[in-house]
């Protein structure tokens, strides 16, 4: 269990600095998040197979979003009630 919340954390990770456009190239991402190549790439393949349009810009030479989208996981009250049950979401 403890592996799906750590991908679900790195995931959110990813998606915070892809918004701050703050990944840098794809070398600098993994550095900076105590990862591999291509366990980078892993992750942004299974983003992309949760419907997130990443994709990589030269221009920037960062990761980024082709539209805007949302990301949240965790579970909630049925009523809406605003107080979460699941830590990991933000």
């Amino acid at each position: 269990m403890n592996i799906i919340i750590k991908q679900i954390e790195l995931i959110e990770r990813i998606d915070q600095l892809i918004r701050m456009q703050a990944t840098g190239n794809p070398v600098e991402l993994a550095d900076r998040l105590g990862i591999s190549k291509t366990k980078l790439y892993r992750t942004i393949n299974t983003m992309r197979e949760l419907n997130a349009p990443v994709v990589y810009d030269m221009t920037s030479q960062s990761f980024i979003y082709e539209k805007s989208v949302g990301f949240s996981f965790g579970f909630y009250h049925k009523n809406g009630d605003p107080d979460m049950l699941n830590p990991f979401v933000r």
